[in-house]
Protein backbone atom coordinates (compact mmCIF):
# COMPACT_ATOMS: atom_id res chain seq x y z
CA UNK A 1 0.00 0.00 0.00
CA UNK A 2 0.94 3.25 -0.92
CA UNK A 3 0.24 7.23 -0.76
CA UNK A 4 0.87 9.65 -2.96
CA UNK A 5 1.06 13.19 -1.15
CA UNK A 6 0.80 15.99 -3.39
CA UNK A 7 1.73 19.85 -1.55
CA UNK A 8 0.17 22.87 -3.63
CA UNK A 9 1.58 26.06 -2.50
CA UNK A 10 2.09 29.24 -3.80
CA UNK A 11 4.56 31.82 -4.78
CA UNK A 12 4.09 35.54 -3.97
CA UNK A 13 3.55 36.69 -7.34
CA UNK A 14 0.40 33.93 -7.15
CA UNK A 15 2.36 31.26 -9.12
CA UNK A 16 1.42 27.62 -8.06
CA UNK A 17 3.77 25.09 -7.17
CA UNK A 18 3.13 21.99 -6.97
CA UNK A 19 5.05 18.75 -5.16
CA UNK A 20 4.64 15.25 -5.59
CA UNK A 21 5.87 12.54 -3.20
CA UNK A 22 5.01 8.51 -2.94
CA UNK A 23 4.81 7.38 1.01
CA UNK A 24 5.07 3.01 0.74
CA UNK A 25 3.36 2.51 4.32
CA UNK A 26 -0.72 2.07 5.52
CA UNK A 27 -0.43 4.03 8.26
CA UNK A 28 0.54 8.17 8.08
CA UNK A 29 0.66 10.54 10.83
CA UNK A 30 -0.46 14.78 10.45
CA UNK A 31 0.89 17.46 12.98
CA UNK A 32 3.26 19.95 13.42
CA UNK A 33 5.66 17.80 14.91
CA UNK A 34 8.75 17.45 12.01
CA UNK A 35 8.74 13.68 12.48
CA UNK A 36 5.38 13.95 11.27
CA UNK A 37 4.56 11.90 8.10
CA UNK A 38 2.70 14.98 6.93
CA UNK A 39 3.97 18.25 8.55
CA UNK A 40 1.94 21.12 8.74
CA UNK A 41 3.69 24.44 10.48
CA UNK A 42 0.34 25.86 12.05
CA UNK A 43 -0.21 26.82 15.71
CA UNK A 44 -3.52 25.66 15.75
CA UNK A 45 -2.34 22.32 14.81
CA UNK A 46 -0.97 19.93 17.39
CA UNK A 47 2.73 18.23 17.86
CA UNK A 48 0.70 14.93 16.82
CA UNK A 49 -2.84 15.28 15.70
CA UNK A 50 -4.22 13.21 13.32
CA UNK A 51 -3.63 9.26 12.14
CA UNK A 52 -4.57 8.34 8.83
CA UNK A 53 -4.74 4.33 8.33
CA UNK A 54 -5.59 2.60 4.90
CA UNK A 55 -7.91 -0.11 5.69
CA UNK A 56 -7.96 -3.66 3.95
CA UNK A 57 -11.43 -2.32 2.54
CA UNK A 58 -9.83 0.21 0.48
CA UNK A 59 -11.35 2.80 2.95
CA UNK A 60 -9.02 5.72 4.56
CA UNK A 61 -9.55 5.81 8.74
CA UNK A 62 -8.92 9.31 10.02
CA UNK A 63 -9.00 9.53 13.97
CA UNK A 64 -7.03 12.32 16.27
CA UNK A 65 -4.12 11.65 18.14
CA UNK A 66 -4.50 14.80 21.20
CA UNK A 67 -7.81 16.47 22.50
CA UNK A 68 -8.38 18.49 19.67
CA UNK A 69 -10.50 16.74 16.61
CA UNK A 70 -10.62 18.11 13.43
CA UNK A 71 -13.10 19.06 10.09
CA UNK A 72 -14.14 16.27 7.92
CA UNK A 73 -16.47 17.52 5.22
CA UNK A 74 -17.82 20.39 6.95
CA UNK A 75 -18.53 18.39 10.38
CA UNK A 76 -16.05 18.46 13.30
CA UNK A 77 -15.49 15.56 14.60
CA UNK A 78 -12.28 13.43 16.25
CA UNK A 79 -12.55 10.32 14.33
CA UNK A 80 -14.09 9.23 10.50
CA UNK A 81 -14.39 7.10 7.70
CA UNK A 82 -13.47 8.47 3.96
CA UNK A 83 -14.13 6.19 0.75
CA UNK A 84 -11.50 7.46 -1.49
CA UNK A 85 -13.06 6.36 -4.55
CA UNK A 86 -16.08 8.82 -3.48
CA UNK A 87 -13.69 11.82 -2.19
CA UNK A 88 -13.28 13.71 1.07
CA UNK A 89 -12.01 16.96 2.68
CA UNK A 90 -9.83 17.16 5.99
CA UNK A 91 -9.42 20.86 7.61
CA UNK A 92 -6.52 21.00 10.06
CA UNK A 93 -6.29 24.34 11.40
CA UNK A 94 -5.54 26.91 7.81
CA UNK A 95 -4.43 23.35 5.52
CA UNK A 96 -7.24 21.52 3.51
CA UNK A 97 -5.89 17.71 3.09
CA UNK A 98 -8.08 16.56 0.04
CA UNK A 99 -8.57 12.28 -0.02
CA UNK A 100 -9.06 10.66 -3.67
CA UNK A 101 -7.65 7.46 -5.60
CA UNK A 102 -5.92 8.20 -8.76
CA UNK A 103 -6.01 6.21 -12.42
CA UNK A 104 -3.42 4.09 -10.80
CA UNK A 105 -5.24 2.60 -7.75
CA UNK A 106 -3.06 4.79 -5.26
CA UNK A 107 -4.64 7.27 -2.20
CA UNK A 108 -3.87 10.68 -3.42
CA UNK A 109 -3.79 13.05 -0.25
CA UNK A 110 -3.79 16.93 -1.99
CA UNK A 111 -2.52 19.24 0.80
CA UNK A 112 -2.84 22.67 -0.03
CA UNK A 113 -4.02 25.78 2.24
CA UNK A 114 -7.68 27.39 2.84
CA UNK A 115 -8.82 30.54 1.64
CA UNK A 116 -9.13 32.95 3.86
CA UNK A 117 -12.75 33.36 3.67
CA UNK A 118 -12.97 29.52 4.27
CA UNK A 119 -13.04 27.51 7.71
CA UNK A 120 -14.84 30.66 9.51
CA UNK A 121 -17.60 28.79 10.33
CA UNK A 122 -19.30 24.93 9.78
CA UNK A 123 -20.40 24.51 7.37
CA UNK A 124 -23.45 22.97 8.36
CA UNK A 125 -24.21 26.03 10.36
CA UNK A 126 -25.95 27.89 7.35
CA UNK A 127 -27.93 25.45 7.21
CA UNK A 128 -29.23 25.24 11.01
CA UNK A 129 -31.94 27.16 12.63
CA UNK A 130 -29.42 29.61 14.48
CA UNK A 131 -28.52 31.25 11.69
CA UNK A 132 -31.23 33.04 11.37
CA UNK A 133 -31.25 34.14 14.96
CA UNK A 134 -29.35 36.90 16.43
CA UNK A 135 -26.37 36.73 17.06
CA UNK A 136 -25.42 35.65 20.90
CA UNK A 137 -23.44 39.23 21.73
CA UNK A 138 -26.72 40.62 20.63
CA UNK A 139 -29.10 38.35 22.78
CA UNK A 140 -26.73 38.98 25.99
CA UNK A 141 -27.51 42.63 25.67
CA UNK A 142 -30.93 42.21 25.29
CA UNK A 143 -31.27 39.98 28.08
CA UNK A 144 -29.41 42.18 29.72
CA UNK A 145 -31.49 45.05 29.53
CA UNK A 146 -34.15 43.24 30.46
CA UNK A 147 -32.90 42.17 33.62
CA UNK A 148 -31.82 45.96 34.16
CA UNK A 149 -35.73 46.72 33.41
CA UNK A 150 -37.55 44.16 35.19
CA UNK A 151 -35.58 43.29 38.42
CA UNK A 152 -33.76 46.82 38.98
CA UNK A 153 -35.59 49.29 37.47
CA UNK A 154 -39.28 48.12 37.95
CA UNK A 155 -38.92 47.44 41.63
CA UNK A 156 -36.74 50.82 42.21
CA UNK A 157 -39.49 52.56 41.05
CA UNK A 158 -42.35 50.94 41.87
CA UNK A 159 -41.04 51.25 45.90
CA UNK A 160 -39.96 55.23 44.93
CA UNK A 161 -43.60 55.87 43.85
CA UNK A 162 -45.27 53.45 46.12
CA UNK A 163 -47.78 54.69 49.09
CA UNK A 164 -46.46 52.79 52.06
CA UNK A 165 -49.82 51.03 54.20
CA UNK A 166 -49.87 50.12 57.57
CA UNK A 167 -47.98 46.55 58.06
CA UNK A 168 -51.07 43.99 57.44
CA UNK A 169 -49.33 40.34 56.06
CA UNK A 170 -52.78 39.27 55.49
CA UNK A 171 -54.34 41.71 53.60
CA UNK A 172 -52.00 44.31 51.78
CA UNK A 173 -52.90 44.27 48.36
CA UNK A 174 -51.93 47.94 47.39
CA UNK A 175 -48.08 49.94 48.12
CA UNK A 176 -46.06 46.70 47.49
CA UNK A 177 -43.05 46.92 45.44
CA UNK A 178 -43.19 44.51 42.01
CA UNK A 179 -41.00 42.30 41.06
CA UNK A 180 -38.93 42.30 44.23
CA UNK A 181 -39.52 38.67 45.48
CA UNK A 182 -36.65 37.88 42.49
CA UNK A 183 -33.98 39.51 45.13
CA UNK A 184 -34.91 36.92 47.46
CA UNK A 185 -31.97 35.65 49.18
CA UNK A 186 -33.56 32.16 49.82
CA UNK A 187 -37.15 30.80 50.56
CA UNK A 188 -39.01 31.71 53.78
CA UNK A 189 -39.66 29.71 57.08
CA UNK A 190 -42.69 27.61 57.16
CA UNK A 191 -44.24 30.17 59.53
CA UNK A 192 -43.39 33.10 57.12
CA UNK A 193 -43.91 31.38 54.02
CA UNK A 194 -46.82 33.31 52.82
CA UNK A 195 -45.07 36.26 52.95
CA UNK A 196 -43.03 35.52 50.00
CA UNK A 197 -45.12 38.03 48.07
CA UNK A 198 -45.07 41.02 50.28
CA UNK A 199 -41.53 41.53 51.44
CA UNK A 200 -42.64 45.00 52.85
CA UNK A 201 -44.21 43.04 55.26
CA UNK A 202 -40.50 42.68 56.91
CA UNK A 203 -38.50 44.76 54.63
CA UNK A 204 -40.24 48.72 54.83
CA UNK A 205 -37.22 50.62 54.30
CA UNK A 206 -34.84 49.90 51.23
CA UNK A 207 -31.54 48.92 52.31
CA UNK A 208 -32.62 48.47 56.09
CA UNK A 209 -32.05 46.42 57.95
CA UNK A 210 -35.47 44.30 59.74
CA UNK A 211 -36.47 46.41 62.64
CA UNK A 212 -37.49 45.34 65.84
CA UNK A 213 -40.77 46.93 65.28
CA UNK A 214 -41.53 45.57 62.35
CA UNK A 215 -41.43 41.79 64.04
CA UNK A 216 -43.32 43.47 67.50
CA UNK A 217 -46.10 44.37 65.11
CA UNK A 218 -47.46 40.62 64.15
CA UNK A 219 -45.61 39.10 67.23
CA UNK A 220 -47.55 40.96 69.70
CA UNK A 221 -47.59 40.44 73.23
CA UNK A 222 -44.45 38.18 72.45
CA UNK A 223 -41.95 39.41 75.05
CA UNK A 224 -39.04 39.86 75.82
CA UNK A 225 -36.41 37.18 77.61
CA UNK A 226 -35.38 39.96 79.80
CA UNK A 227 -34.90 43.93 79.81
CA UNK A 228 -32.98 44.87 76.60
CA UNK A 229 -29.95 46.60 78.87
CA UNK A 230 -29.84 43.71 81.20
CA UNK A 231 -29.80 41.37 77.96
CA UNK A 232 -26.98 42.63 76.31
CA UNK A 233 -25.12 43.31 79.87
CA UNK A 234 -25.73 39.61 80.91
CA UNK A 235 -23.91 38.03 77.54
CA UNK A 236 -20.85 37.30 77.44
CA UNK A 237 -18.17 39.29 75.89
CA UNK A 238 -17.51 39.22 72.07
CA UNK A 239 -14.15 38.14 70.46
CA UNK A 240 -12.32 40.82 68.60
CA UNK A 241 -13.25 39.51 65.22
CA UNK A 242 -17.19 39.41 66.35
CA UNK A 243 -16.93 42.95 67.59
CA UNK A 244 -15.07 44.43 64.60
CA UNK A 245 -18.18 42.38 62.52
CA UNK A 246 -20.80 43.96 64.68
CA UNK A 247 -19.14 47.36 64.02
CA UNK A 248 -19.33 47.02 60.38
CA UNK A 249 -22.99 46.11 60.29
CA UNK A 250 -23.47 48.63 63.02
CA UNK A 251 -22.45 51.30 60.09
CA UNK A 252 -24.70 49.48 57.73
CA UNK A 253 -28.05 50.39 59.77
CA UNK A 254 -27.65 46.99 61.59
CA UNK A 255 -29.49 46.82 65.07
CA UNK A 256 -27.29 45.99 67.34
CA UNK A 257 -27.14 42.70 69.96
CA UNK A 258 -30.28 41.88 71.57
CA UNK A 259 -32.72 42.69 68.52
CA UNK A 260 -34.92 40.19 67.42
CA UNK A 261 -32.58 39.67 64.27
CA UNK A 262 -29.68 38.50 65.98
CA UNK A 263 -31.33 34.89 66.71
CA UNK A 264 -33.69 34.82 63.96
CA UNK A 265 -32.55 34.08 60.50
CA UNK A 266 -34.52 34.20 57.38
CA UNK A 267 -34.00 33.09 53.61
CA UNK A 268 -32.71 29.45 55.18
CA UNK A 269 -35.37 27.63 53.15
CA UNK A 270 -38.69 26.50 54.16
CA UNK A 271 -37.79 25.00 57.50
CA UNK A 272 -39.45 25.14 61.26
CA UNK A 273 -37.92 27.10 63.76
CA UNK A 274 -35.42 24.76 65.86
CA UNK A 275 -35.23 24.56 69.22
CA UNK A 276 -31.84 26.37 70.93
CA UNK A 277 -28.90 24.35 71.55
CA UNK A 278 -28.09 23.81 75.21
CA UNK A 279 -24.85 26.15 74.58
CA UNK A 280 -27.21 29.32 73.35
CA UNK A 281 -28.41 28.95 77.29
CA UNK A 282 -25.52 28.70 78.77
CA UNK A 283 -23.18 31.32 77.18
CA UNK A 284 -25.23 33.53 79.29
CA UNK A 285 -26.79 31.68 82.02
CA UNK A 286 -22.92 29.33 82.98
CA UNK A 287 -21.49 32.47 85.08
CA UNK A 288 -24.65 34.87 84.62
CA UNK A 289 -23.61 36.26 88.18
CA UNK A 290 -19.98 37.65 87.55
CA UNK A 291 -22.01 39.67 84.68
CA UNK A 292 -25.29 40.62 86.58
CA UNK A 293 -24.29 40.84 90.02
CA UNK A 294 -27.39 41.84 91.52
CA UNK A 295 -29.34 38.71 89.71
CA UNK A 296 -31.54 36.42 91.97
CA UNK A 297 -31.04 33.87 88.85
CA UNK A 298 -28.28 30.81 90.06
CA UNK A 299 -26.44 30.10 87.27
CA UNK A 300 -27.14 26.92 84.99
CA UNK A 301 -25.10 25.10 82.64
CA UNK A 302 -26.50 21.64 82.35
CA UNK A 303 -29.40 19.63 83.61
CA UNK A 304 -27.55 16.58 84.83
CA UNK A 305 -24.59 19.15 86.37
CA UNK A 306 -25.44 22.72 87.24
CA UNK A 307 -29.30 23.61 87.71
CA UNK A 308 -30.70 25.37 90.61
CA UNK A 309 -33.36 23.89 92.62
CA UNK A 310 -37.35 23.95 91.65
CA UNK A 311 -39.16 27.18 93.18
CA UNK A 312 -42.58 26.74 92.82
CA UNK A 313 -44.57 29.60 92.89
CA UNK A 314 -47.55 28.99 95.85
CA UNK A 315 -49.24 30.63 98.51
CA UNK A 316 -47.84 30.60 101.94
CA UNK A 317 -50.10 32.78 104.12
CA UNK A 318 -53.97 32.34 104.44
CA UNK A 319 -56.25 34.81 102.19
CA UNK A 320 -52.66 35.86 100.30
CA UNK A 321 -53.13 37.94 97.35
CA UNK A 322 -49.98 37.55 95.63
CA UNK A 323 -48.11 34.10 95.76
CA UNK A 324 -44.78 33.75 96.39
CA UNK A 325 -41.83 31.79 95.19
CA UNK A 326 -39.57 29.55 97.02
CA UNK A 327 -36.98 26.69 96.74
CA UNK A 328 -38.05 23.12 97.22
CA UNK A 329 -35.04 23.10 99.59
CA UNK A 330 -36.47 25.36 102.18
CA UNK A 331 -39.27 22.88 102.83
CA UNK A 332 -42.26 25.08 102.10
CA UNK A 333 -45.51 24.61 103.23
CA UNK A 334 -48.16 25.47 101.31
CA UNK A 335 -51.21 27.57 102.98
CA UNK A 336 -54.26 26.74 100.74
CA UNK A 337 -57.31 26.95 102.95
CA UNK A 338 -57.83 23.13 102.75
CA UNK A 339 -57.78 20.48 105.19
CA UNK A 340 -57.47 17.32 103.07
CA UNK A 341 -55.35 14.18 104.01
CA UNK A 342 -54.43 12.91 100.84
CA UNK A 343 -52.88 9.22 102.79
CA UNK A 344 -56.36 8.93 104.43
CA UNK A 345 -57.91 9.25 100.43
CA UNK A 346 -55.36 7.13 99.17
CA UNK A 347 -55.44 4.01 101.78
CA UNK A 348 -56.40 1.24 99.93
CA UNK A 349 -57.43 -0.22 103.32
CA UNK A 350 -58.70 2.68 104.82
CA UNK A 351 -62.41 3.70 104.93
CA UNK A 352 -62.67 5.42 102.27
CA UNK A 353 -61.89 2.87 100.07
CA UNK A 354 -64.24 0.82 101.65
CA UNK A 355 -66.87 3.67 100.82
CA UNK A 356 -65.24 4.50 97.27
CA UNK A 357 -65.73 0.29 96.74
CA UNK A 358 -69.65 0.48 97.46
CA UNK A 359 -70.16 3.47 95.14
CA UNK A 360 -71.47 2.58 91.64
CA UNK A 361 -69.23 5.87 90.96
CA UNK A 362 -66.24 4.55 91.94
CA UNK A 363 -66.30 0.40 92.55
CA UNK A 364 -62.61 0.63 93.71
CA UNK A 365 -60.09 2.28 95.90
CA UNK A 366 -59.63 5.90 95.30
CA UNK A 367 -56.84 6.64 92.94
CA UNK A 368 -55.20 10.45 91.81
CA UNK A 369 -57.46 10.56 88.65
CA UNK A 370 -60.40 10.35 90.22
CA UNK A 371 -60.51 13.92 91.34
CA UNK A 372 -57.73 15.44 89.17
CA UNK A 373 -58.29 15.92 85.63
CA UNK A 374 -55.91 17.13 83.10
CA UNK A 375 -56.42 20.43 81.08
CA UNK A 376 -56.46 20.11 77.27
CA UNK A 377 -53.02 21.30 76.75
CA UNK A 378 -51.88 18.78 79.44
CA UNK A 379 -49.91 21.09 81.08
CA UNK A 380 -52.25 21.86 84.47
CA UNK A 381 -55.40 20.26 85.62
CA UNK A 382 -58.75 21.74 85.79
CA UNK A 383 -60.29 22.16 89.56
CA UNK A 384 -61.41 20.31 91.53
CA UNK A 385 -65.03 21.08 91.64
CA UNK A 386 -66.90 19.44 95.04
CA UNK A 387 -69.85 18.60 93.57
CA UNK A 388 -68.28 15.81 91.17
CA UNK A 389 -65.17 14.21 93.38
CA UNK A 390 -66.24 15.34 96.70
CA UNK A 391 -70.29 14.89 97.41
CA UNK A 392 -70.47 11.23 96.50
CA UNK A 393 -68.97 10.83 100.20
CA UNK A 394 -69.16 14.10 101.97
CA UNK A 395 -73.06 14.85 101.25
CA UNK A 396 -74.62 18.37 101.54
CA UNK A 397 -78.19 16.88 100.95
CA UNK A 398 -80.20 19.19 103.28
CA UNK A 399 -83.52 17.75 103.28
CA UNK A 400 -86.65 16.51 100.52
CA UNK A 401 -88.06 18.90 98.88
CA UNK A 402 -91.28 17.97 95.91
CA UNK A 403 -88.95 17.49 92.91
CA UNK A 404 -86.02 15.12 95.09
CA UNK A 405 -83.32 15.67 97.49
CA UNK A 406 -82.42 19.86 98.35
CA UNK A 407 -78.57 20.26 98.76
CA UNK A 408 -76.69 22.88 100.53
CA UNK A 409 -75.27 25.20 97.58
CA UNK A 410 -71.34 25.10 97.59
CA UNK A 411 -68.49 27.33 96.70
CA UNK A 412 -70.14 31.09 98.33
CA UNK A 413 -70.50 31.53 101.91
CA UNK A 414 -73.50 34.27 100.73
CA UNK A 415 -75.68 31.35 98.84
CA UNK A 416 -74.90 28.87 101.92
CA UNK A 417 -76.15 31.50 104.07
CA UNK A 418 -79.04 32.15 102.08
CA UNK A 419 -80.26 28.41 101.95
CA UNK A 420 -79.95 27.72 105.58
CA UNK A 421 -81.92 30.90 105.91
CA UNK A 422 -84.47 28.20 103.73
CA UNK A 423 -84.31 25.86 106.11
CA UNK A 424 -85.32 27.81 108.75
CA UNK A 425 -88.14 29.00 106.84
CA UNK A 426 -89.29 25.70 105.65
CA UNK A 427 -88.84 23.38 108.76
CA UNK A 428 -92.20 22.74 111.15
CA UNK A 429 -92.15 25.45 114.12
CA UNK A 430 -94.21 25.24 117.12
CA UNK A 431 -97.33 27.52 117.43
CA UNK A 432 -96.35 30.73 119.26
CA UNK A 433 -98.93 30.29 121.51
CA UNK A 434 -101.29 26.98 123.14
CA UNK A 435 -104.91 29.78 122.37
CA UNK A 436 -103.14 32.89 120.47
CA UNK A 437 -103.16 33.05 116.83
CA UNK A 438 -102.00 36.31 114.57
CA UNK A 439 -104.59 38.48 113.27
CA UNK A 440 -105.53 39.03 109.82
CA UNK A 441 -102.73 38.61 107.15
CA UNK A 442 -100.25 37.82 109.65
CA UNK A 443 -102.09 34.88 110.37
CA UNK A 444 -101.22 31.30 109.33
CA UNK A 445 -101.75 31.64 105.34
CA UNK A 446 -102.02 34.98 105.22
CA UNK A 447 -99.44 37.54 103.33
CA UNK A 448 -97.27 38.53 105.84
CA UNK A 449 -97.16 34.84 107.53
CA UNK A 450 -93.64 33.91 108.90
CA UNK A 451 -92.85 31.18 111.63
CA UNK A 452 -90.74 32.76 114.73
CA UNK A 453 -90.31 29.38 116.78
CA UNK A 454 -87.10 27.58 117.03
CA UNK A 455 -85.56 25.27 114.04
CA UNK A 456 -86.13 21.42 114.44
CA UNK A 457 -82.89 19.56 115.78
CA UNK A 458 -82.36 18.10 112.79
CA UNK A 459 -80.94 21.70 111.30
CA UNK A 460 -79.00 23.02 113.82
CA UNK A 461 -75.98 20.79 112.55
CA UNK A 462 -76.51 22.44 109.05
CA UNK A 463 -76.77 25.86 110.58
CA UNK A 464 -73.53 25.44 112.73
CA UNK A 465 -71.75 24.53 109.49
CA UNK A 466 -69.97 27.28 109.05
CA UNK A 467 -68.81 27.18 112.73
CA UNK A 468 -65.91 24.52 114.07
CA UNK A 469 -67.00 21.15 114.21
CA UNK A 470 -69.84 21.88 111.99
CA UNK A 471 -69.95 20.34 108.21
CA UNK A 472 -68.09 22.77 105.99
CA UNK A 473 -65.12 22.58 108.33
CA UNK A 474 -64.51 19.16 107.83
CA UNK A 475 -62.77 20.53 104.34
CA UNK A 476 -62.54 24.48 105.14
CA UNK A 477 -61.14 26.24 107.71
CA UNK A 478 -63.32 28.42 109.66
CA UNK A 479 -62.90 32.05 110.45
CA UNK A 480 -64.83 34.87 111.02
CA UNK A 481 -65.50 38.23 108.86
CA UNK A 482 -67.37 41.27 110.50
CA UNK A 483 -67.89 39.35 113.20
CA UNK A 484 -70.23 36.43 111.63
CA UNK A 485 -68.82 32.99 110.78
CA UNK A 486 -66.78 32.21 107.36
CA UNK A 487 -64.72 30.03 105.86
CA UNK A 488 -60.72 31.30 104.98
CA UNK A 489 -60.69 31.40 101.18
CA UNK A 490 -59.36 28.23 99.07
CA UNK A 491 -55.81 29.82 97.51
CA UNK A 492 -54.30 27.18 94.72
CA UNK A 493 -52.65 28.35 91.45
CA UNK A 494 -53.27 26.54 89.01
CA UNK A 495 -49.63 25.96 88.20
CA UNK A 496 -46.80 25.67 90.75
CA UNK A 497 -43.90 25.86 88.04
CA UNK A 498 -44.57 28.62 86.17
CA UNK A 499 -41.46 29.53 84.61
CA UNK A 500 -40.85 25.96 83.22
CA UNK A 501 -42.77 23.63 80.78
CA UNK A 502 -43.68 20.59 81.97
CA UNK A 503 -46.12 17.75 80.09
CA UNK A 504 -47.92 15.12 81.90
CA UNK A 505 -49.02 13.41 78.97
CA UNK A 506 -45.31 12.42 78.42
CA UNK A 507 -44.98 10.96 81.68
CA UNK A 508 -48.45 9.26 81.45
CA UNK A 509 -46.80 5.62 81.46
CA UNK A 510 -45.69 6.44 85.26
CA UNK A 511 -47.44 6.29 88.32
CA UNK A 512 -48.54 9.94 89.97
CA UNK A 513 -46.80 8.21 93.16
CA UNK A 514 -43.58 7.69 91.23
CA UNK A 515 -42.97 11.59 91.24
CA UNK A 516 -46.02 13.07 93.86
CA UNK A 517 -45.73 11.50 97.62
CA UNK A 518 -49.41 12.48 97.63
CA UNK A 519 -49.96 8.81 99.21
CA UNK A 520 -47.38 9.51 102.21
CA UNK A 521 -49.03 13.11 102.86
CA UNK A 522 -51.33 13.58 106.27
CA UNK A 523 -51.80 17.62 105.48
CA UNK A 524 -52.92 19.56 102.74
CA UNK A 525 -49.50 22.08 103.76
CA UNK A 526 -47.92 19.27 102.00
CA UNK A 527 -46.55 21.29 98.75
CA UNK A 528 -46.15 17.45 96.58
CA UNK A 529 -43.70 18.89 93.80
CA UNK A 530 -40.79 16.31 92.89
CA UNK A 531 -37.97 18.13 93.62
CA UNK A 532 -34.86 18.50 91.28
CA UNK A 533 -32.84 15.30 92.46
CA UNK A 534 -36.31 13.03 91.38
CA UNK A 535 -36.07 14.29 87.82
CA UNK A 536 -32.72 13.76 87.58
CA UNK A 537 -33.77 10.11 87.95
CA UNK A 538 -34.55 10.34 84.45
CA UNK A 539 -33.80 13.41 82.97
CA UNK A 540 -29.78 14.37 82.54
CA UNK A 541 -27.42 17.21 80.39
CA UNK A 542 -28.07 17.42 76.73
CA UNK A 543 -25.11 15.33 76.41
CA UNK A 544 -25.85 12.56 78.32
CA UNK A 545 -25.90 9.17 76.69
CA UNK A 546 -29.47 7.74 75.69
CA UNK A 547 -30.82 4.55 77.26
CA UNK A 548 -34.14 2.81 78.10
CA UNK A 549 -34.21 5.00 81.17
CA UNK A 550 -32.21 8.20 80.70
CA UNK A 551 -33.34 10.81 78.42
CA UNK A 552 -30.79 13.72 77.50
CA UNK A 553 -32.68 17.20 77.96
CA UNK A 554 -31.55 19.97 77.25
CA UNK A 555 -32.30 23.63 78.17
CA UNK A 556 -35.33 23.90 75.50
CA UNK A 557 -37.01 21.01 76.87
CA UNK A 558 -38.43 22.92 79.70
CA UNK A 559 -38.16 26.53 78.75
CA UNK A 560 -38.49 29.00 76.52
CA UNK A 561 -36.80 31.98 75.43
CA UNK A 562 -39.59 34.70 75.15
CA UNK A 563 -42.36 33.13 77.33
CA UNK A 564 -41.22 31.84 80.42
CA UNK A 565 -44.71 29.60 81.02
CA UNK A 566 -44.31 27.82 77.70
CA UNK A 567 -41.91 25.38 75.85
CA UNK A 568 -40.10 26.38 72.66
CA UNK A 569 -42.83 24.85 70.41
CA UNK A 570 -45.92 25.66 71.92
CA UNK A 571 -47.59 28.69 72.27
CA UNK A 572 -48.62 29.93 76.04
CA UNK A 573 -52.09 28.03 76.85
CA UNK A 574 -54.89 30.01 77.57
CA UNK A 575 -55.68 28.38 80.97
CA UNK A 576 -52.88 29.26 82.91
CA UNK A 577 -54.19 32.32 84.55
CA UNK A 578 -53.94 32.85 88.71
CA UNK A 579 -50.65 32.88 89.91
CA UNK A 580 -49.29 32.41 86.47
CA UNK A 581 -50.65 35.16 84.70
CA UNK A 582 -49.76 37.06 87.87
CA UNK A 583 -45.96 36.06 88.02
CA UNK A 584 -45.55 37.32 84.04
CA UNK A 585 -48.07 40.56 84.34
CA UNK A 586 -46.05 41.57 87.35
CA UNK A 587 -42.30 40.38 86.16
CA UNK A 588 -42.80 42.63 82.63
CA UNK A 589 -44.01 45.19 84.68
CA UNK A 590 -40.69 45.41 86.63
CA UNK A 591 -38.45 44.54 83.25
CA UNK A 592 -37.07 42.08 85.56
CA UNK A 593 -34.76 38.84 84.88
CA UNK A 594 -36.78 35.90 83.48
Amino acid sequence: MAFLIRTIDFTASGREIIRDRVVEQAHLTVGRAAECDIHLPDLAVEQRHLALTLASDGTLRAEALGTLGFALDGRSVTEGVIDPGVGGEIALGSALIAAARDEAGRVTLTIRQAPAEEGKGDAVAGFALASALPSKRAASWVLASLILVLLLAVPVFTHATRTITPNDPDKITHGQTVLDAAWSTGALSVKHHALEENCESCHVNAFVSVRDETCISCHKGLGDHAAKPRLIAGMPELSSGDAALWKIAGMFGKEGRGACTTCHTEHEGKVRQQPASEAFCSDCHDKLDTRLTDTALANAHDFGKQHPQFRPTFYAAYGAKEPVRLSLDKKPVEQSGLIFPHDVHMDERGGAARMAISLAQYGAPLECKDCHAATADKISFKPVEMEQSCESCHSLVSGRGAGGFTSLRHGDVRKFREDIAGLRQGAARKPVGAARQRPGQFGEAGRYYAQFGRPVNAHISLARGLEKGGVCTECHLPTQTGGRADLVPVNLPDRFLMHGYFSHEAHKKEECTDCHAADKSKTANDLLIPDLASCRDCHLGATAQKTKKIVPSSCAMCHAYHVPSGQWSQSRSETTKGASSYVADARRAKGSDQ
